[in-house]
C-alpha cells in the first residue's frame, strides 16, 4: 500500500518571497505562512487567546518566480504540498528543519485592495480572478515543468 505526505494550509504570507537562482538559473523561493487558530473563551470565564503557528514554504522553479512577481506580505493563500524535514551540521550541533515543498498556490485576499478604497469594513478583500499556480507531482520536484 502507498503512502501519502499532503499538507493543506491556507494562511497570510509573513514576508516577501525570497527568490534566489542556483546552478544552471534553478530558482528558488522561501517565505513563511502563519496560520492562527482563534482563541474563545471557556465556559469557567477563561480567555483561551490567539494560537498562531508559523509554516517555511519552499518553492521550485517556475513556481518560485511566479511567487517573485505575484506574493507579497500579508496575503491571504491557499498551499498545497508535502512534508520534507532536512538536516544539518553547524559548530557540532545537529539542527532540522520541517518545510512545506509547495506544489500548488491560490492567492485569496490581497490587503493591497484596501489602499484602493474598495473595502472599509474589514482588511480583506477578495480578489476577483483566482491566481493559481500549480508544479506537477514528481517525485523530487526537481523535473521540467511548465505552466
Amino acid at each position: 500500500m502507498s503512502s501519502v505526505n499532503k499538507v493543506i494550509l491556507i494562511g497570510n504570507i509573513g514576508q516577501d518571497p525570497e527568490v534566489r537562482y542556483l546552478d544552471k538559473g534553478v530558482a528558488i523561493a522561501n517565505f513563511n505562512l502563519a496560520t492562527t487558530e482563534r482563541g474563545y473563551q471557556m465556559q469557567n470565564g477563561t480567555q483561551v487567546p490567539d494560537r498562531t503557528e508559523w509554516h517555511s514554504i519552499v518553492l521550485w522553479r517556475n513556481l518560485a518566480e511566479w511567487a517573485e512577481k505575484y506574493l507579497k506580505k500579508g496575503m491571504k493563500i491557499y498551499v498545497e504540498g508535502k512534508l520534507q524535514t532536512r538536516s544539518w551540521e553547524k559548530d557540532g550541533v545537529r539542527r532540522s528543519k520541517t518545510e512545506i515543498i509547495a506544489e500548488s498556490i491560490q492567492i485569496l485576499y490581497r490587503p493591497d485592495y484596501l489602499q484602493n478604497g474598495m473595502n472599509t469594513q474589514s482588511n480583506e478583500q477578495p480578489i476577483q480572478e483566482e491566481t493559481v499556480a500549480e508544479v506537477p507531482n514528481t517525485d523530487n520536484n526537481h523535473g521540467n515543468f511548465s505552466f
